[in-house]
């Protein structure tokens, strides 16, 4: 009895797992592109920073010009 409640939990738990996965929404609302366009200007920034770096240091004729 103790292994079919056991069975019966995990099968049931999976079905919740399953039903919330499936319920999100895949219709980015404002905030959400809000976020994406933060994420988007952050990640740009830093490779501009890093392309900056990396020029300084070739303009030093650095060994390693990785930054």
């Amino acid at each position: 009895m103790h292994i079919f409640k056991t069975s019966l939990l995990k099968i049931a738990f999976i079905a919740v797992m399953l039903f919330t996965i499936s319920a999100c929404d895949s219709n980015d609302g404002p905030l959400e592109k809000a976020g994406s366009s933060i994420d988007k200007a952050a990640t740009d920034m830093g490779n501009k920073i890093e392309d900056a770096c990396e020029d300084a240091k070739e303009g030093l004729k650095a060994k390693d010009t990785d930054c």
